[in-house]
């Protein structure tokens, strides 16, 4: 009968099985997550939505993108540096997902309402990608909705011609399809390679 031969075999395979998996169970809980390029703040308390205004007219909350993956950008249209040339990374990184892009969702939440009008906003967020939107509200309105992604901005004195900067904070946040905070971006050290990766692995998740 072949039994006998088969059994130290099945038994081994029985222990190295149970090894696995008690193995398995000493990994820490991160060795599960998606190994993400931007920082993972998935569960953080602050960053739970917003309420503004597109620039088409259209009032917009983050459940108005659910199924989708969303990229918040605070900043403002006068911004010399910092504010286009992360719109256009993250606009390079959109377009590299190919077919994929129709399921991200940019979004720019201007932090100077007093220029930033609907018009300037609609000239100037598509012309980094047509599907990008311009958010914005009154003064009260973007200095909470900052305040909640814990984004600083400042208005400077305004110079002889009434010209001004703004001081404010460069970091992209990335939700989920399930509308949750995942990501924080640096956009200082970002690329767009790095944050298409990151697009990517949360595509692949299920919107639940």
């Amino acid at each position: 009968m072949a039994l006998p031969r088969i059994l130290p075999y099945a038994v081994a395979a029985v222990t190295l099985a149970v090894g696995a998996l008690a193995a398995l169970a000493t990994w820490p809980p991160d060795a599960w997550r998606p190994k993400f390029e931007s920082v993972d703040v998935t569960g953080v308390p602050w960053g739970s939505g917003f309420d503004l205004t597109d620039h088409l007219g259209n009032r917009r909350t983050l459940a108005d993108f659910r199924g989708k993956v969303v990229m918040l950008f605070f900043g403002f249209t006068h911004c010399p540096d910092m504010c286009p040339t992360t719109l256009a990374m993250l606009a390079e990184a959109v377009r590299s997902l190919g077919s994929d892009a129709a399921q991200v969702q940019g979004l720019f939440v201007t932090v100077d309402p007093k220029r930033d009008t609907p018009r300037v906003l609609a000239q100037y967020v598509p012309a980094f990608h047509p599907a990008f939107l311009g958010l914005y509200g009154d003064e009260q309105t973007i200095a909470r909705t900052a305040k909640e992604f814990k984004v600083f901005f400042q208005a400077q004195p305004a110079n002889q011609y009434g010209s001004y900067s703004v001081d404010h904070s460069g970091q992209v946040f990335v939700f989920d399809k399930r509308g949750r905070l995942r990501l924080y971006v640096r956009s200082s050290g970002a690329t767009p390679e790095s944050v298409a990766h990151d697009l990517r692995l949360l595509i692949g998740e299920r919107a639940g």
